[in-house]
């Protein structure tokens, strides 16, 4: 399915999903070094760390220079703040998610997405009637989600939920880019057609996420930043227009944000998908057209 599904935002939708196993925390871990940049002026510094939103929790990221930037910084900032109870999402979802035309979802869709997103329902194990009244993109996120699952991965795992665990348990101050309204906003108002597209693309190529998923994760934790930004853009190249919904405008309104951060005091540490931190319309180029440097933390072994 597309990596715009299932990479920079899944977070609010999966955490209405039944969770998956957590990993056990007491077995020794791979470890792996995803990649940090930095900016800063002689007041401010604000790191950059992106993030994966559902993890398997077998291997361990969180260390070296991630877990020293993180240690620095008096305040987290993520995409959104996650809720203590998935449920206080369920008003959004009706309210982004759920077609209240009468129209089933099936109905919206090709004989052969049909068939195929009869398959796909009958694998979840879920009633065949269980999409008939979602929208288009909220039947795709939630298929990519509960295929997660399958996969062992989840965001009790995630990236954003090991870092909001520890920002707690050091009383740092934590803030988000979005709200999960504005994030729910934007699939919302895609074109039916857009989102039609974007289910049915995903459900032709369900087979294929968990050898994508492995590859992304694989660059990821290697700080293969490059390598991520080939398969996101890959990935976009068929929707200039959920490129630019779902990246490009999101990231220049971060950069937005992140210089005029620059005019307070102290040292931030913010994380958002690593998609938003690779490729040519990266964070940090829209950064670099602001005249903001941005440079990597080097890895110590």
């Amino acid at each position: 399915m597309s990596f715009k599904k299932f990479v920079p935002f899944l977070v609010p939708v999966a955490l209405l999903a039944t969770p998956a196993c957590a990993a056990d925390k007491a077995a020794a871990r791979p470890d792996l070094d995803p990649a940090v940049w930095v900016v800063k002026d002689k007041d401010t510094t604000i790191y950059l760390f992106g993030t994966v939103h559902a993890l398997d929790g077998k291997k361990d990221w969180f260390n070296d220079e991630v877990k020293a930037s993180f240690d620095k910084s008096d305040e987290l900032v993520t995409e959104i703040i996650m809720p203590e109870k998935p449920e206080e999402l369920q008003p959004l979802v009706m309210k982004y998610g759920i077609d209240l035309s009468g129209k089933t979802l099936p109905s919206k869709l090709s004989p052969q997405g049909q068939k195929n997103l009869s398959a796909a329902i009958a694998q979840s194990g879920l009633p065949a009637t269980a999409f008939d009244y979602m929208k288009p993109f909220l039947a795709s996120i939630t298929l990519t989600t509960l295929q997660f699952q399958k996969m062992g991965m989840g965001p009790e795992n995630g990236a954003e939920k090991v870092l909001t665990t520890a920002a707690k348990a050091a009383n740092k101050k934590t803030s988000a880019l979005e709200t999960a309204d504005y994030q729910l906003g934007l699939f919302g108002a895609l074109p039916e057609a857009e989102q039609v597209r974007m289910l049915e693309k995903g459900l032709e190529e369900s087979a294929e996420v968990p050898a994508k998923v492995g590859k992304l994760v694989d660059a990821w934790g290697k700080a293969d930043t490059e390598t991520v930004g080939r398969i996101m853009e890959a990935d976009d190249a068929d929707s200039e227009l959920l490129h630019k919904v779902l990246i490009t405008d999101r990231n220049a309104n971060w950069a937005t944000w992140i210089s005029k951060r620059l005019d307070q005091p102290g040292t931030v540490f913010v994380a958002v998908g690593a998609g938003h931190l690779a490729g040519k319309d990266s964070v940090q180029s829209l950064l670099k057209a602001k005249g903001i440097a941005s440079a990597r933390v080097p890895h110590k072994e």
